[in-house]
């Protein structure tokens, strides 16, 4: 008798546990949130919708309203930029660092998010904020990152092509805004206003996205009281994976393979539906398509497309042996027969990778890219979790052995 009334109080924890589970959180509201809502008919950025954003404002703008919590003024949006500008050069030992990986990166036993990652983490060991979590520190160390981050993907990519660091001294050209400065550093070659524009909305519409993977890591390490590049540096592993931020890499090889496969005469043709259907047939993962939350198509999705389309069609020459154009051509097609037999939308990663891929920014550093934008959220977040913290410590079921003797 002594014992069935704690029996009975288990196995209602445990009923109670088995009721709440969703594999994967799915559904499970993890906290609350100022900074952003993702809903089926909007995305929302502290109160402004994705469509407006991307149509009327810069990343700075909108990095701004990240991180500071409204829409900056005239001279605030002037003062921002001067202090993201100040803060683009790399400490030496960051420098150093970078320019030690081109062996990993060559033999393969690293790529880029990896070199990323480690070369945020020794960003903190140079930060003087570094193991601050007060507000004013860990805007301070936001700024500092958003700035520094396309330094490193600019850096990295000159170790990668084997040329000198371009902007060794200052990050790039001082006069270039944020995106341009970023292809400008990779590359060493300004970018049109064309291209500067579209680079700017990627970075606009990958900026942020809620309780996201890397983004609820990036949270649970803050809400710890970690510091924020510890956080960062967990939001960057958890953004590696394909089924996170990778599937824009993906996207792009699974395309390149098709058009191996069946060329460029068969785009358009049967050809890419009989490729298709080996896919379905065989359950591969096709990356680029669906979204956990998006049931109806990803409202990004459309906007890239369109920009990525649109300056497709004044590029001249091939791109991976076809002409620009005719990857987009490729990319509707794909979508279409994905509509059509699965029902699935394309997501955001799937215009990112053709869009990219015809500016001529190597499909490695795809994902880095999308740090250089997704770090204003991830901050944002880390931010609002110190502010009004409680760790994070989910429940569990066991599913593992009975209870039993050691000595049995």
């Amino acid at each position: 008798m002594s014992t069935a009334a704690p029996a009975a109080a288990s196995n209602s924890a445990a009923s109670d546990k088995q009721a709440a589970f969703a594999k994967g959180l799915e559904g499970i509201v993890g906290g609350q949130t100022a900074v952003c809502s993702v809903e089926q008919d909007k995305l929302i950025y502290r109160g402004y919708e994705i469509h407006d954003l991307a149509e009327h404002a810069t990343f700075e703008e909108v990095s701004f309203l990240l991180l500071e919590g409204h829409k900056p003024s005239a001279d605030e949006l002037k003062r921002f930029t001067a202090e993201i500008v100040a803060e683009r050069a790399l400490h030496p030992d960051v420098t150093a660092f970078i320019e030690s990986t081109g062996g990993w990166l060559a033999s393969g036993r690293a790529v880029p998010m990896d070199i990323l990652r480690t070369a945020v983490s020794i960003l903190g060991h140079t930060d003087p904020d570094a193991q601050l979590v007060s507000k004013e520190a860990n805007l301070r160390k936001a700024k500092r990152l958003l700035a520094k981050i396309p330094t490193i993907i600019g850096h990295m990519q000159n170790v990668i092509d084997g040329r000198a660091l371009v902007g060794r001294e200052w990050g790039g050209d001082p006069t270039l805004g944020h995106a341009a400065n970023m292809l400008y550093m990779m590359t060493g070659r300004k970018p049109s206003q064309h291209e500067a524009k579209v680079i700017d909305v990627s970075l606009i519409l990958y900026a942020e996205h809620e309780f996201n993977a890397s983004t609820f890591t990036s949270r649970v390490i803050s809400g710890t009281f970690s510091d924020m590049h510890g956080a960062v540096t967990g939001g960057i592993a958890a953004l590696k994976g394909p089924l996170h931020g990778g599937a824009n890499e993906m996207a792009m090889e699974m395309l390149k393979e098709i058009v191996r496969d069946v060329g460029e005469k068969g785009i358009g043709t049967p050809a890419v539906d009989d490729w298709m259907q080996k896919a379905f047939d065989t359950k591969r993962k096709l990356m680029g398509f669906g979204h956990r939350v998006y049931k109806n198509g990803d409202h990004r999705a459309g906007i890239l497309h369109n920009l990525g389309k649109k300056m497709a069609a004044t590029l001249k020459g091939t791109y991976g042996g076809i002409p620009a154009p005719r990857w987009f051509d490729l990319g509707e097609q794909v979508q279409k027969i994905m509509l059509t037999k699965k029902n699935i939308h394309p997501n955001v990663d799937f215009p990112c990778g053709m869009t990219y891929f015809v500016m001529g920014i190597p499909v490695p550093q795809y994902t880095p890219i999308f740090v250089a934008a997704r770090i204003t959220g991830w901050c944002a977040h880390i931010i609002e979790q110190h502010a009004d913290n409680r760790i994070i410590r989910p429940l569990s079921i066991y599913n593992g052995p009975a209870e039993r003797k050691w000595n049995g």
